[in-house]
């Protein structure tokens, strides 16, 4: 089994994206990875991550928010922007978030929270956005059939807190009607301390 260390930055944040992807670098030259799904609003975070695992082989994958997320209509990452990922042989995912969904427009209407919020909070509040965000980007991929899924696969996932990348984990996909088969096997890169300070 490859061995790799585990990267710790003491707050979350996008200052933290190239420590992060060096040691995705590094555990994907240590072997037995072929797909790096790494979300991304404007597709900067991917942009970075093709740039420094070029010559690996590896396919890289980048998932974003479905069109309307922040505002009614758009799409954060550009057409410009996403025919360039592509143009570089990224495979580009736009789809709903896997824990929050439709269930978000019940619990800001109606108030409460649903089970697949409950799962979203606990991952967030115990082991960071980044962590929340490598587990959904991962299963939005693998439901798109972007990534392969099964008991003999891992994938690097790359997330962060906001913009940017400060959490990477090797991870065994699941679907989202298989989700309880979704395994985090490595913690490659993580901060510390989870809370992002408040703006001021």
């Amino acid at each position: 089994m490859p061995k790799s260390e585990i990267v710790y930055f003491d707050r979350p944040g996008r200052k933290n994206t190239d420590g992060t992807l060096k040691a995705v670098l590094a555990r994907v030259r240590a072997g037995g990875i072929s797909h790096v799904v790494v979300a991304t609003n404007t597709g900067a975070t991917a942009i970075k991550t093709v740039e420094m695992l070029a010559d690996t082989g590896t396919t890289v994958v980048a998932v974003t928010a479905h069109a309307g997320f922040d505002k009614e209509g758009e799409s954060e990452l550009g057409p410009d922007v996403e025919k360039g990922l592509l143009e570089s042989g990224v495979r580009v995912v736009r789809s709903s978030h896997v824990l929050s969904g439709v269930e978000r427009s019940f619990s800001r209407r109606l108030g409460g929270a649903s089970r697949v919020e409950a799962v979203a909070e606990a991952l967030r509040s115990l082991f960071g956005q980044g962590t929340k965000v490598c587990v959904e980007v991962t299963i939005m991929a693998a439901d798109a059939g972007a990534i392969p899924c099964g008991d003999g696969v891992e994938v690097v996932a790359v997330a962060g807190t906001g913009y940017g990348a400060d959490t990477a984990c090797v991870v065994r996909p699941a679907h989202m009607n298989s989700f309880f088969n979704f395994e985090i096997r490595e913690m490659l890169a993580m901060p510390r301390n989870k809370r992002a300070p408040k703006r001021k």
